[in-house]
């Protein structure tokens, strides 16, 4: 790296570092066994009047001051130099405490190019893989999402820093009951966890502008195309549940029409549930 470099990756650390705050000592981390109330989705007849701000995320948790020279690292080498250039993706990614959602004994790796294990067989995404999917999927501050797998709920926290309404479903009950006090303890009060078989969606929460899979399955599951608004995205891993998968980008135009586009190779846990049984065919 020549000077010139040096200096601009260094100004760019800089105005980073300045955005995001002082950087404390010692981390707060995810904790690995506790539950907690969960956060309850907005009922019918509940939704905040167009002409007002709906809730967003609540910064006021010490871990958002904390790790600002990683995160900045993070951004800057793992994520924008390797293509994801949406300003609204890199601010999230930035934003996001990485190490509030991985296990104490992984805090040294939090924000390291790889997933790392969460337990009961599940991982965190690398953090590059969160920015391209989420910049894949084109969010705007009115969008509301779905996403099938909540996990250490890691990219709903992402995606709720530029979006609306995130409501995400896990099919493990120990994750999403971990997944609802961690993200109401950072203050995420636009995320709604549920736990249940993310293959039928949030029926009663459809239409959804995004949706976001981030376990393998052989097809997206029709429940969830058919919950996608007109002109929604869909961003989901598919092929081997065992190997490697291709992320594919699905869309919907306004007649109803779907088209899918191959992305890049990619490796996700399973998906499970409903989606392992066999279609039974007729003779």
């Amino acid at each position: 790296m020549n000077i010139r470099q040096q200096m601009c990756v260094g100004l760019a650390l800089l105005l980073v570092l300045v955005l995001a705050g002082s950087v404390k000592r010692g981390l707060v981390f995810a904790s690995e066994s506790e539950k907690g109330d969960a956060n309850s989705a907005p009922q019918q007849g509940q939704k905040a009047a167009k002409d007002k701000e709906p809730p967003r995320p609540q910064h006021t948790h010490p871990a958002f001051s904390q790790a600002g020279t990683q995160r900045a690292k993070m951004v800057i080498e793992q994520i924008r130099r390797r293509g994801v250039r949406d300003p609204n993706t890199l601010r999230a990614l930035h934003t996001v405490p990485r190490h509030a959602f991985v296990r104490a004994g992984q805090q040294r790796l939090a924000y390291s190019d790889q997933p790392l294990p969460i337990g009961l067989g599940q991982t965190i995404s690398q953090p590059y893989i969160v920015g391209y999917m989420t910049e894949a999927l084109e969010l705007a501050p009115d969008s509301r999402v779905l996403e099938v797998g909540t996990g250490s709920s890691y990219q709903a926290a992402v995606c709720a820093e530029i979006a609306r309404e995130v409501y995400t479903v896990e099919i493990l009950e120990e994750l999403a009951d971990s997944a609802k006090k961690r993200l109401k303890e950072l203050g995420y009060v636009n995320v709604f966890v549920k736990a249940a078989d993310g293959y039928f969606g949030w029926e009663e929460k459809q239409p959804f502008d995004a949706i976001i899979v981030t376990c393998a399955a052989g097809f997206v599951p029709r429940p969830l195309i058919e919950q996608l608004k007109p002109g929604g995205r869909i961003i989901a891993p598919l092929g081997s549940p065992f190997g490697m998968q291709t992320l594919v980008l699905i869309t919907k135009d306004d007649k109803g029409a779907v088209r899918s586009r191959r992305l890049l190779p990619v490796r996700f846990v399973p998906m499970v549930g409903r989606i392992t049984i066999p279609v039974t065919r007729g003779p």
